[in-house]
């Protein structure tokens, strides 16, 4: 079985066991979304940015849904009855033996920044048989408290649910991040007894059983109240999506972007946007998106897990999962859905719909029209009711062939499986059930081919 770490690196475990049951959610609750991402992503992040390489992350028994949602870069322990953080750490303990030094942090605290981490790290290495993070947020929530001596020194850590009302009025909260030394927290925990409220086995139980010993505790101040923000409540996870909100957003406009009302602009912790971009209100900014330089997004404007090159301009528009060419405009009131690709100088908007279709360059989509499952080339009209009508009577979708330079009139309807070819023309209100060759007029319902645009005399029934 892998060890957490390599040979002498920090090893690291996550306690992310908890069912979260305040949040009334079927979802383990470190997977709960914040900024785009699961909240305990966060967690793990801040972790290999301290130089850890696989984290540990504890798990309850249905432990399915966070081995998707992290992957192959982390292990996994499980702890099979909820019995505390120091029992959740003992499971982890085989795994970390042979390491020194271990980081161990809650997954439901996922603004933990790497500097607090290597300040821990660094409390050890000088001589700390552990050390752990406190501050004094305000209003103190509730959360352990460190208890010191009159002259300042650490004595213990007491729950909040423990707390004399003298130990409660302490300010000063342990915020559930740690550095230990593995060999003597897995002697702590074993002496550790589930003498609570709870009747859990806790761990700052073990922290306080090394101070007891006459061991060193040192305690990292964090200085940054957001830091300690902890997520138990759906009202918590909405206070710390705000704070990753602002932070996203102001990463974006040190980076060159213009964010021109911060309040109503949503991007999430994945998104990349370029320099001189500009967001306006209304802006959704999702998954995998990419945003290119000097484009101009919103207002009104969704895009999710899409990409779009340069001078892109794109507003009151849904687009989703596809990418967009350079200096092509969208919007206003289209909605691209998965797979569509379009190319550079195109214009789609006023109610135009794609999906599954690529648009060559220079094409105009406008007024009212669907394009499924699509070819579309190069500098193509299409008018104004234009619809490709792709799902047919055998229950199956089939596509539909525009060629370079087409000419689709307006309210035509192109009856997949069918080609209309380069440079051909359908006229108003047709409804095309056979391919139009190159050059050629078709009109009607059905359409025929009525004429050619190079002079040649069309054959029968074309």
């Amino acid at each position: 079985m892998a060890q957490a770490g390599g040979t002498g690196q920090t090893a690291a475990v996550v306690l992310a066991a908890g069912k979260g049951t305040r949040m009334r959610s079927d979802l383990p609750k470190v997977l709960h979304p914040l900024r785009g991402r699961p909240m305990l992503a966060y967690a793990v992040d801040a972790l290999r940015r301290a130089g850890v390489r696989r984290p540990l992350i504890v798990v309850g028994p249905d432990h399915r849904a966070v081995r998707e949602a992290l992957g192959d870069g982390v292990d996994f322990v499980i702890q099979r009855e909820p019995r505390g953080s120091g029992h959740a750490l003992l499971q982890a303990v085989p795994r970390v033996r042979g390491r020194a030094v271990a980081f161990v942090v809650n997954g439901d605290m996922p603004l933990v920044s790497v500097e607090t981490l290597r300040a821990l790290r660094r409390a050890v290495r000088e001589g700390a048989a552990a050390a752990i993070a406190a501050g004094t947020p305000d209003p103190t929530p509730p959360y352990g408290r460190i208890v010191r001596d009159a002259g300042g020194r650490f004595l213990r850590i007491v729950e909040h649910v423990d707390a004399t009302p003298e130990e409660a009025a302490v300010r000063e909260v342990n915020a559930g991040f740690y550095c230990v030394r593995v060999a003597q927290i897995a002697g702590a925990l074993r002496r550790v007894r589930p003498a609570n409220r709870q009747g859990e086995y806790y761990l700052p139980d073990a922290v306080n059983v090394l101070a007891a010993e006459g061991r060193d505790i040192a305690v990292v101040p964090v200085d940054d109240p957001e830091e300690l923000a902890g997520v138990n409540t759906r009202a918590e996870l909405a206070a710390v999506d705000a704070i990753l909100r602002r932070r996203v957003l102001g990463r974006l406009m040190a980076d060159g972007v213009t964010v021109l009302d911060p309040a109503t602009t949503f991007v999430d912790d994945t998104v990349k946007v370029g320099r001189d971009t500009v967001l306006h209100p209304g802006t959704f900014l999702t998954g995998r998106t990419v945003i290119g330089a000097e484009c101009i997004v919103g207002p009104g404007a969704r895009l999710h897990d899409s990409v779009l090159a340069r001078h892109v301009r794109v507003w009151d528009s849904w687009i989703e999962e596809s990418r967009i060419g350079e200096g092509t405009r969208i919007g206003p009131f289209a909605h691209l859905r998965p797979g569509t690709v379009v190319g550079r100088g195109v214009e789609i908007g006023n109610f135009a719909e794609l999906k599954n279709s690529r648009v060559g360059d220079r094409t105009k989509v406008h007024h009212k029209s669907y394009l499924g499952d699509a070819e579309i080339g190069v500098d193509v009209n299409i008018g104004a009711g234009t619809i490709t009508c792709n799902y047919g009577l055998d229950r199956r979708k089939h596509r539909t062939t525009i060629g370079d330079r087409a000419y689709i009139g307006s309210d035509s309807m192109l009856v997949a499986p069918v080609r209309i070819g380069r440079e051909a023309a359908t006229g108003a209100g047709s409804v095309v059930t056979k391919d139009v060759p190159p050059r050629r007029v078709a009109v009607g319902v059905p359409a025929r081919v009525i004429r050619s645009l190079d002079g040649s005399r069309p054959s029968r029934g074309r």
